[in-house]
């Protein structure tokens, strides 16, 4: 009989004792990449620190930079993970701010603000103490937008502030051309506020925008994104969402006109209990590219988050990119996460990426997962349909419809509601279908 090693001898008491190699009774047993504070904090936030670095870059949304210095990044080349699918050459300058004298020195977008009473919107320096208390820039295009901006805007609901569909905040930014131009906007949300709160991109704009979304403990937040630019337009977006303990946040990415648009939310919680809702809604035609890139960061107990992005393609070269990443620390126990992707091929020549990612360093969660699909019509729901003599043509376009209604319907704003059914239909009526 062949004797056993000590290591196979260890090993096999492990087995027999239920436990699996590598395993504990919390999960799996990492090497301490991550710290165990998470990326962001106030004191960090506000001593304009690098709020990550820890780790191996790019092997973790744990470890990848972030600075509000520009200098800090390297010139982006397009074959790092964050920018394998952005065509470089149609940004505009946006990716090559600092190099060859290239600046953001173009004009803000205009903006108006619709208010209800109790809500204030101020136009501030960047010197303002509360900005840079929800987000870091993560990336090269949102640190040139930091150093760049001159004037921010921001959005504060008051503490116990009672809002609904009726008095909802608008922000309407407006374009003013093609020079490439940086702006920031903070929404504030303060103790127990109530409210909605919707931005929404028109015009001609070569735009890189930092967006940061506060909620304080116990609030609930809607904050819609509208990117409805004229199709020349170039928009990079970061946004930064920060939940209290026990908040409640619902954000909304809708993404339809322009050239290029890559919108790059982020989300992390400050307190137990928090939950967060983010969905996506996009619309690519010919020759768009529409990259939405999000991330959820759960780096404390009893916190939940749902992501629901649906996205339909028409026409040659219509681009969509979506990237889902999802990281539950090892401090984040009793996490439930969930993230979905689904993507609507309507014609030919239209391509989607859907890339979902998840990392998990603690077994003690309530529950994770994800999921990605990309296809053309389910032939039963057509055949279904059409049995009942509904043409065609008509039956694709109640498909379509039924598909993206399930985002549109998340944002219990009536008259919102019934413009963007209205975008989607203009869109069906632009194609073939």
């Amino acid at each position: 009989m062949t004797e056993l090693t000590q290591e196979q001898e260890t090993e096999s008491k492990i087995w027999s004792q239920g436990f699996i190699k590598g395993m504990t009774e919390e999960g799996e047993s990492l090497s301490e990449i991550n710290p165990e504070s998470g990326p962001l904090g106030g004191n960090a936030a506000k001593a304009h620190s690098h709020g990550a670095g820890a780790g191996v870059p790019d092997s973790s949304r744990a470890g990848r930079l972030t600075s509000y210095k520009l200098a800090d990044f390297p010139a982006i080349t397009g074959r790092e993970e964050d920018w394998r699918f952005t065509p470089l050459k149609r940004l505009r300058g946006l990716d090559r701010v600092g190099i060859k004298g290239m600046e953001l020195n173009g004009a803000a977008p205009l903006v108006e603000a619709s208010t209800p009473e109790g809500v204030t919107v101020e136009t501030v320096g960047r010197d303002d103490a509360r900005i840079g208390s929800a987000g870091i820039p993560e990336d090269r295009v949102a640190a040139a937008a930091w150093e760049s901006f001159s004037e921010a805007t921001i959005v504060t609901l008051p503490a116990e502030f009672v809002g609904n569909a009726d008095n909802v905040t608008t922000l309407t930014l407006t374009g003013q051309g093609d020079t490439p131009a940086a702006s920031h906007i903070l929404v504030h949300a303060k103790k127990f506020a109530t409210g909605v709160v919707v931005l929404d991109h028109r015009g001609t704009a070569v735009l890189s925008e930092n967006v940061e979304v506060l909620v304080e403990d116990g609030a609930d937040l809607t904050v819609v994104s509208i990117q409805d630019w004229n199709d020349d337009a170039v928009h990079a977006s970061a946004q930064h969402v920060m939940a209290g303990r026990d908040a409640k946040v619902k954000h909304v990415v809708v993404n339809l006109g322009g050239d290029l648009l890559r919108t790059t939310p982020t989300a992390r919680y400050s307190g137990t209990g928090a939950e967060v809702e983010m969905y996506g809604l996009y619309f690519a035609d010919a020759g768009q590219h529409l990259e939405q890139r999000l991330f959820v960061d759960h780096s404390t107990k009893n916190c939940k988050s749902r992501v629901t992005y649906k996205g339909a393609l028409q026409g040659d070269n219509a681009h969509a990119v979506w990237i889902g990443d999802v990281l539950i620390r090892k401090q984040a126990e009793g996490t439930d996460s969930y993230e979905m992707n689904r993507n609507l091929i309507l014609t030919q020549g239209a391509r989607a990426d859907s890339v979902p990612n998840l990392e998990i360093e603690t077994g003690m969660i309530e529950g994770a997962g994800h999921a990605s699909a990309t296809g053309r019509f389910d032939d039963e729901q057509l055949f279904y349909l059409q049995a009942r003599g509904i043409a065609e043509d008509v039956a694709r376009r109640l498909v379509v419809r039924g598909f993206l209604n399930e985002v549109i319907q998340q944002i219990k704003v009536p008259a919102l509601e019934e413009r963007l059914r209205d975008s989607v239909e203009r869109e069906l009526e632009s194609s073939a279908l």
